[in-house]
C-alpha cells in the first residue's frame, strides 16, 4: 500500500505540469552510515513489481521489497521526498554517531 502525503503529491503535480506522467518507482537506494533508504525514480513498471494508483500517479515498487517493507508513505520535506516504510529497513553495522565517518565519508 503506497500513501502520498498533500504536500508530497503537490510536489509530483508541480514537477509534471505540462508533461506526460510517467511511472514513478520506489526502489531500495543503498545508504551511507545509516543504511539502506527508500527513493523514487522516474521508471515505468515491469512484470516482477506491484503497481498502485495514488493521487493521479502510478507508483511501482518490486514485490520483494513490498513483502518486506509492507507499506510505503510518500511525504515531502524541506529536503526533499522522504519514504517510510511500514516496517523499517535493516540499518547498517554504524551510525555517524557512533565514529563511522571517517570510513564511509558522511561528511
Amino acid at each position: 500500500m503506497i500513501t502520498l502525503t498533500d504536500d508530497a503529491r503537490r510536489e509530483l503535480e508541480a514537477y509534471f505540469e505540462g508533461k506526460e506522467r510517467g511511472g514513478i518507482r520506489i526502489y531500495l537506494a543503498p545508504g551511507g552510515c545509516s543504511g539502506p533508504r527508500l527513493a523514487l525514480a522516474l521508471d515505468e513498471p515491469n512484470e516482477q513489481d506491484k503497481t498502485f494508483e495514488e493521487g493521479g500517479f502510478t507508483f511501482c515498487i518490486e514485490a520483494g521489497l513490498l513483502e518486506q517493507v509492507q507499506s510505503v508513505k510518500i511525504d515531502l520535506t524541506y529536503m526533499g521526498f522522504v519514504l517510510e516504510p511500514g516496517v523499517a529497513l535493516p540499518a547498517a553495522g554504524g551510525s555517524c554517531g557512533s565514529g563511522c565517518c571517517g570510513s564511509c565519508g558522511c561528511h
